[in-house]
C-alpha cells in the first residue's frame, strides 16, 4: 500500500491520530449526518475512535479511508478511499467500497471527485480490484452525482438500516 496519493489539489495519506480535532468538526456537523442516519458524534473521542478504528483496517485488510489534506493549506478536509466491508450489504459482501466525507465547507469544490478519481486508479491498478461498489442515501443528490462523474453505474436501490439507498459499481477497465 502507498503511504500517498498527490493529486493536483489535494494529498490523500492514511489518517494519523492528529487528524482527531478536523474528524470531529467533520462527524458533529448534523448536516454532513443528514444522509448518515443523522447521528453525528458527540464527543471527540468517538472520532479519536473512528481513526484507531480505520488504522486497524490498514494492517488488517491491506486498505482503508485515508485523510484529504488541502495542498494549499495543509489542512484536513475530509476522507476519502477506499474500505473492505466484510458484512453484508445488498446481496453483496467481501467488496470493495469508495467512499468520501468532508467537511461542509468545502463541499461543490470537486474534491470528492478529485479524491475519488484517484482512488478509483488505485483500486484498478494497484490493487487490481475487478470491481468497485458504493452505495449512497437515495436522496443524496450530491453523493449520486459524485460517482457518476466517477464512472460509476446505477444498479438498483435498495433498503440499509431503515434507509433506501442506491448502489453503483464499476468494474475494472482491464475485464
Amino acid at each position: 500500500m502507498k503511504s500517498f496519493i498527490e493529486t493536483e489539489r489535494l494529498i490523500l495519506r492514511k489518517m494519523i491520530p492528529s487528524d482527531d480535532e478536523k474528524m470531529f468538526e467533520l462527524d458533529s456537523n448534523p448536516e454532513v449526518h443528514r444522509f448518515l442516519g443523522n447521528k453525528p458524534v458527540k464527543d471527540i473521542e468517538e472520532s479519536r475512535g473512528y481513526i484507531e478504528n480505520v488504522r486497524k483496517q490498514y494492517t488488517e485488510n491491506g486498505i482503508g479511508r485515508w485523510a484529504v489534506i488541502l495542498k494549499e493549506t495543509n489542512e484536513f478536509i475530509g476522507w476519502s478511499g477506499i474500505k473492505l466491508i466484510k458484512d453484508e450489504i445488498n446481496n453483496h459482501h467481501n467488496f470493495y467500497e469508495i467512499g468520501y466525507r468532508f467537511i461542509q465547507k468545502h463541499w461543490g469544490k470537486g474534491y470528492a471527485t478529485e479524491a475519488g478519481l484517484a482512488f478509483v486508479d488505485y483500486a484498478f491498478k494497484e490493487m487490481k480490484v475487478d470491481v468497485l461498489y458504493a452505495y449512497a442515501d437515495a436522496g443524496n443528490k450530491g453523493s449520486r452525482k459524485i460517482l457518476k462523474k466517477l464512472g460509476m453505474h446505477y444498479v438498483n436501490s435498495f433498503e440499509y438500516e431503515g434507509e433506501e439507498e442506491v448502489w453503483y459499481e464499476m468494474r475494472s477497465p482491464s475485464l
